[in-house]
């Protein structure tokens, strides 16, 4: 079949790009040493402050998430250095295999990929490290291969509860600007995102917030770096420039982006991602479909990961649904490669794109001959209706 149309890009990242972002990257390149481009670095460091919620500085790489996870690792921390983490999926995995690859001792606490982090687990393994040997916490935010929230603030309690030193740093890439995410206010030391999931974007910035705890580690710790050194990065930024060549014109859709996320509210911003998951959860259950995530507490609101019958493989499903319909659903991933498909929706989504989605993913299933109820459009678009048409929570807005 040729395609028609435009593609459903329903993967949990890249998101769908605005029409807004790509006119704004679609400027004249500048130049990066003028004022003119002074003006738009401190419009994006100060406008990312906000999105992470945080008071301290903001660090902007021309770089994927993988590499801010890896400048959050090299500026903190020295050659053998433990660290301990949280098995929540396959991003939680490789952010551990990365620490190891440099130089990390990295003890990794196991989980079942279908729930959060174990705070109590981490209280107690800290507890035990009576000689303070364990220098950091990794954790991730939103799993993307999964569709589990973990929940920061109890994290930060139970490092507290145990009373340790030990920097948390928390992976954000999937729910920075879709997911309520306080940086300053749950404790958080440095906290990793990207630029091409709730920020609207193509993959190419990714960030490090960066407080005082971690700005005070970076001083003595001994991994090598040069590319990543917060120091050089801080000491630029603080004349709105860098100490090399930046995404210039990435920086110009990250400017707009930042402007339309003002523009809606990221009270607003929250609130339109949870009732899309909402809905979409509804689907999966009316076609008696199960989500991955096992906690209601735990299900997030940028990404859903839907089991399918023992039998039936995932990636043969996208491909129908992808040759049909034109519409790319995320794999699985890791252990869970073969059994889940993920649906996105996050970032610059609406209802009828997501009633568009469901209407595929339901097409799919009887194409793909998956034993499932029919329905679950429906029960979406009843949610949807509810949900717009219940009064707006007190203090609704910015």
């Amino acid at each position: 079949m040729h395609p028609t149309g435009r593609h459903f890009l329903q993967i949990p990242g890249p998101t769908n790009v605005p029409d807004r972002v790509l006119r704004a990257m679609d400027g004249p390149t500048i130049d990066h040493r003028s004022a003119e481009f002074a003006k738009l670095a401190r419009s994006c460091l100060e406008g990312m402050k906000a999105v992470f919620r945080t008071q301290h500085p903001v660090v902007i790489f021309p770089a994927s998430g993988t590499g801010a996870w890896e400048a959050a690792l090299v500026n903190t921390l020295s050659p053998g250095d433990r660290v301990l983490a949280f098995e929540t999926g396959h991003f939680a995995t490789l952010w551990s295999k990365m620490a190891a690859n440099l130089g990390l001792r990295v003890e990794f606490l196991p989980g079942d990929w279908r729930h959060g982090v174990d705070a109590a687990a981490i209280s107690a393994r800290l507890a035990e490290d009576r000689d303070r040997e364990f220098q950091a916490v990794m954790v991730v935010h939103n799993e993307t291969s999964t569709g589990v929230t973990s929940n920061i603030p109890a994290v930060r309690r139970a490092i507290d509860d145990a009373g340790h030193p030990a920097l948390l740093m928390v992976d954000t890439i999937s729910s920075l600007g879709s997911i309520d995410y306080r940086h300053d206010e749950w404790g958080v030391d440095v906290t990793v995102g990207a630029s091409q999931k709730g920020l609207m974007l193509p993959p190419g910035l990714s960030f490090n917030a960066v407080g005082p705890r971690a700005i005070e580690a970076a001083r003595s710790s001994k991994l090598p770096r040069s590319y990543w050194r917060w120091e050089d990065m801080l000491a630029n930024n603080s004349k709105g420039f860098f100490p090399y060549t930046p995404g210039t014109n990435m920086l110009y859709g990250l400017r707009e982006a930042l402007r339309m996320l003002e523009e809606e509210g990221l009270a607003n911003v929250f609130r339109r991602h949870d009732r899309l998951a909402e809905a979409t959860r509804r689907a999966v259950r009316a076609w008696g479909l199960e989500v991955w995530a096992l906690n209601p507490a735990e299900y997030s609101s940028s990404v859903t990961a839907v089991l399918l019958p023992p039998g039936f493989d995932e990636a043969a499903f996208r491909a129908v649904v992808l040759d049909h319909f034109n519409m790319s659903l995320g794999s699985g991933l890791g252990k869970v490669a073969g059994k889940v498909f993920r649906i996105g929706h996050l970032g610059d989504f609406n209802d009828l794109m997501l009633a568009g989605t469901l209407a595929g993913v339901e097409m799919g299933l009887a194409l793909a001959g998956i034993p499932h109820r029919a329905g679950g459009v429906g029960a979406a678009l009843e949610s949807l209706t509810a949900q717009l048409a219940a009064p707006a929570p007190q203090g609704a807005g910015r």
